[in-house]
C-alpha cells in the first residue's frame, strides 16, 4: 500500500516511524517531511496547506492511503478533497475539524452533549470581553478562538494580566485570524492529562493516556509552547478514569458529530483536567498531538495502517488496539529563544550517537546543501525511550539528550519528574 502523510513536523516523523513497521506498507511518502523522514520516506516539497497540490500527488503516485498530521490541513478541508479524488484519508472532515478549529464551537457543543467542562463565554467585541472579565475572579484564561499552533491560551494571573492579553489578541492581532473572537474561560485547577482516541464514526477506542507540558522552562515557567516534552502513563489516571473520560468527554462528541451527519472518522484528542475523580474538558484537538505522539506510538502494540484503514473504513473495534505494557518519556529539544525568536540552519552533531533503543524523531529540521542535518524551527527534536518502570525511562532519555548539540539548543530538565517522585 502506497501511503502519503501530510505535514513535517515530530508527530509526522513518528506516524512515519510506526507506518513503516507495518507489513502493509508499501512505498511512504510525506509533505513537506523533515531530515528525519527523509530516512525512512519519500519527502515531497508540497506544503500541508496546498490542497491542490497534494490531492495531485496523491493521483500521480498511486497513493491509496492518506494521513494528515496537523489541524490546518483538516480545518482547510483536506480529508472533503482526498474523498472527492476517491482517495482513501484519515481524518475528519472540514466540518466535523471545528471542533478543533472553533473553541467557541467546541464550548457549545459540549454544553449540548452535557459534557463536563470549564464555564466561557465568546466574544468578537474587545469592551465586551473587558466588561466581562472585570466581573471575574483570577486567575482568568483567554484563548484565541481559532487556530494558534497550540500557543492560543494565555493563563492571565490578575484582571489587568487578562486585559491586556485580550489587547494582544484582538488589537495587535498577535494570533492573526484565530483572534477574531476570543473565549474566556473560569481557571480549572488540578492536573491535566491528554486523552487521544481513535473512532470510525460510530465505535471509540481511547489511546493510553499522557501528560504535555506546554510551558517552555522546568517548573512550568516561562511562555506557552506547543509542548516541551510528554510521557506515558499518568499514575494519577488510571484504567477506571481511562473508561470513565472516554465515556463522558469522548463518546458524546462522536455521538453528536453522527447525528448532526458530519461522519467523524480519525482521532478525537481530548485535553482533560483532573482532579480526584473530576475529570473536566479543557480543549478538543481533530487529530494526533505532538509531542504527544511520539510517546504514544512507540507503546502501539497493534500495527497502525490496520488500525487506520478500520477507522476509515467504519469497522474498528477495540480487539485491534493492543499496548505494550510500559512507560514511555519524551522530551522535546528546542531552538534557543523559543517560543520567540530564533536562529535556523545550526549544524546538529550527535544524532548517531543516541542508544539504539532510543527513538530521536524530527521536527524542526532539514538537510543542508552539504548533506548535513540543520535545525529549521523552534522545537527541533524529540528524544523518546521506552521502559518498563518511569524512572528508567526517564533516566534513559536524559542519559541521550545531552548527546545531541547544537547552539543554543535548549530544553527541559523536569520531564516526568513528577511521576517518579
Amino acid at each position: 500500500m502506497k501511503i502519503l502523510v501530510v505535514g513535517g513536523g515530530g508527530r509526522e516523523h513518528a506516524l512515519v516511524w510506526k507506518l513503516s513497521q507495518s507489513s502493509h506498507t508499501g512505498e511512504l511518502f510525506v509533505a513537506p517531511g523533515n531530515a528525519g523522514t527523509a530516512s525512512i520516506a519519500r519527502n515531497l516539497d508540497i506544503p500541508s496547506t496546498d490542497t491542490v497540490a497534494l490531492v495531485d500527488a496523491a493521483r500521480t503516485f498511486g497513493v491509496e492511503l492518506v494521513v494528515v498530521g496537523p489541524e490546518i490541513p483538516l480545518a482547510l478541508g483536506l480529508v472533503d478533497a482526498m474523498m472527492s479524488a476517491g482517495i482513501p484519508a484519515f481524518g475528519p472532515t472540514q466540518k466535523a475539524a471545528r471542533l478543533e478549529a472553533s473553541k467557541a464551537f467546541a464550548h457549545q457543543l459540549m454544553e449540548e452533549c452535557g459534557i463536563p467542562a470549564a464555564k466561557s463565554r465568546a466574544f468578537t467585541r474587545m469592551p465586551d470581553a473587558i466588561d466581562y472579565v472585570n466581573t471575574l475572579d483570577a486567575p482568568i484564561v483567554v484563548k484565541a478562538d481559532g487556530l494558534a499552533a497550540g500557543k492560543g491560551t494565555i493563563m492571565a494571573a490578575s484582571r489587568p494580566e487578562a486585559e491586556a492579553a485580550l489587547r494582544d489578541i484582538m488589537e495587535h492581532r498577535v494570533f492573526g485570524e484565530a483572534g477574531d473572537t476570543v473565549v474566556i474561560e473560569e481557571f480549572l485547577k488540578g492536573r491535566e492529562v491528554s486523552l487521544l482516541a481513535f473512532t470510525d464514526g460510530t465505535n471509540v477506542v481511547p489511546m493510553v493516556p499522557s501528560c504535555d507540558y506546554k510551558r517552555a522552562l522546568d517548573n512550568d515557567e516561562g511562555l506557552n509552547t506547543g509542548g516541551m516534552g510528554c510521557y506515558s502513563p499518568p499514575g494519577f489516571f488510571p484504567p477506571e478514569l481511562v473508561r470513565e473520560a472516554t465515556a463522558i468527554a469522548i463518546v458524546p462528541i462522536v455521538q453528536a458529530m453522527k447525528k448532526a451527519g458530519w461522519d467523524y472518522r480519525g482521532v478525537v484528542y481530548a485535553g482533560l483536567m483532573v482532579d480526584g475523580d473530576s475529570i473536566k474538558v479543557l480543549e478538543y484537538n481533530a487529530r494526533f498531538g505532538d509531542p504527544e505522539t511520539q510517546i504514544i506510538l512507540p507503546r502501539l502494540k497493534s500495527d497502525l495502517v490496520e488500525i487506520l484503514v478500520a477507522c476509515i473504513e467504519g469497522r474498528l473495534d477495540a480487539s485491534m488496539v493492543e499496548w505494550h505494557d510500559g512507560c514511555s518519556v519524551g522530551v522535546v529539544v528546542a531552538s534557543g529563544g523559543y517560543p520567540g525568536p530564533y536562529a535556523r540552519g545550526l549544524p546538529i552533531s550527535g544524532l548517531d550517537d543516541v542508544e539504539r533503543d532510543v527513538a530521536v524523531f524530527h521536527a524542526g529540521t532539514r538537510i543542508a546543501p552539504d548533506g548535513s542535518v540543520v535545525t529549521d524551527g523552534g522545537r527541533v527534536l524529540a528524544v523518546v525511550s521506552t521502559a518498563l518502570e518511569m524512572a528508567g525511562a526517564r533516566e534513559r532519555v536524559y542519559r541521550n539528550v545531552p548527546r545531541i548539540s547544537f547552539d543554543g539548543m535548549m530544553y527541559r530538565t523536569d520531564i516526568a519528574l513528577r511521576e517518579v517522585k
